[in-house]
């Protein structure tokens, strides 16, 4: 099995990967208790050749799928086949490192206009006019 490509400069070797075949669960007919399908991925994330940042950044993500050792482990029983489960598992590691290595944009805190908050008490103004007009008519 050739290693996992993450992008163009960053790829995972196949030696840090740990796998481990196990029965899939839900419905399935004798099938689903016969064969193991599903797939266990273990990815020790401290212990891998990926970068420093790369690795800070998979260990501050907020998964439940991240031990406390900083194990990453992904179950894929989506498909029936054990081929299958093994490129979803590689495919949805992949998506999980691509999404640690997305810096996110600091957010610059902004204040409204004088002018638009103006115009907003304005509109605020006019539609309470416009609800007022909406009264009952009194006789005099």
């Amino acid at each position: 099995m050739p290693d996992l490509q993450i992008n163009s400069h960053l790829r995972v070797p196949e030696a840090e990967l740990e796998w481990q075949a196990i029965r899939a669960q839900g419905a399935g007919g004798q099938n689903v208790n016969k064969v193991s399908s599903a797939i266990h991925l273990r990815f020790d994330v401290p212990r891998s050749s990926l970068p420093e940042y790369c690795k800070e950044r998979l260990l501050a993500l907020r998964d439940q799928r991240l031990t406390k050792d900083g194990v990453l482990i992904i179950k894929a029983q989506r498909f029936r086949t054990q081929e299958k489960n093994h490129d979803d598992a590689l495919q949805r590691l992949r998506e999980i490192i691509l999404k640690a290595l997305v810096v996110q944009k600091p957010r610059r805190a902004t204040k409204p206009s004088r002018s638009s908050q103006r115009k907003r008490v304005d509109k605020k103004t006019q539609r309470g006019h416009t609800k007022q007009l909406r009264g009952k008519v009194q006789d005099d």
